[in-house]
């Protein structure tokens, strides 16, 4: 039996309230803005202490050096927390990057989206017969903003690696219409968001009758 229980935020007693750098009191984690600030100015935090961030160990590299740089090194990009490739390994992995879909709709509003989505069936659970609609693939998708992809979702084989793949895209802004342009590899998982045609607002059925 594995647990996942997660971290405490140890704050309470390294003598921040000396020099009133504020704290969530619920859960010990420090409130920072864009730039890892705190409300101290002369204070920064990084990584899986900061209050209603991702606690994931490339992240906190990632905020670090772009945060020393800024410090000391003249540059002006941040940290981007939105736009994180994250993946649960569970048996059948679920990948995600960018925005999920209620978080999407509280941003942007409903009616600004577009979500495309599709079941698929991976090559090599063709012949052991495992079900063809197990499998999940789903964009989200800024409307006003030229279809630009805020949001990838994948659940099935190695969703990690496509995921990572995506991730990329997505930085570069991807839209719906790249997508569709792109020349999907056949038989891969990834080819499934290349041929995406079918959005959640039409109720059209998206289950599988075949490879």
């Amino acid at each position: 039996v594995l647990l996942a229980i997660g971290r405490d935020a140890c704050t309470r007693n390294i003598g921040l309230q000396t020099i009133g750098v504020k704290i969530n009191e619920k859960n010990g984690k420090v409130p920072v803005n864009d730039e890892e600030q705190t409300n101290v100015p002369y204070v920064y935090a990084i990584g899986d202490i900061l209050d209603g961030k991702l606690e994931l160990t490339p992240v906190a590299i990632q905020a670090g050096r772009l945060l020393a740089q800024r410090l000391y090194g003249g540059s002006s990009r941040k940290c981007d927390y939105i736009n994180v490739p994250t993946t649960v390994f569970t048996p059948l992995e679920y990948g995600s990057c960018g925005f999920p879909e209620e978080r999407a709709i509280d941003e942007y509003g409903k009616q600004n989206l577009e979500v495309y989505h599709s079941l698929f069936w991976p090559l090599e659970w063709t012949v052991p017969g495992r079900d063809n609609n197990t499998c999940y693939a789903k964009i989200i998708c800024n409307k006003q903003d030229s279809n630009r992809v805020i949001g990838l979702h994948v659940l099935g084989p190695n969703a990690g690696e496509v995921t990572q793949g995506f991730a990329a895209a997505i930085k570069c802004g991807l839209t719906k219409e790249l997508l569709d342009e792109t020349i999907g590899i056949h038989p891969t998982c990834a080819e499934v968001f290349t041929t995406m045609d079918i959005t959640k607002s039409s109720g059209q059925d998206i289950t599988q009758k075949g490879c």
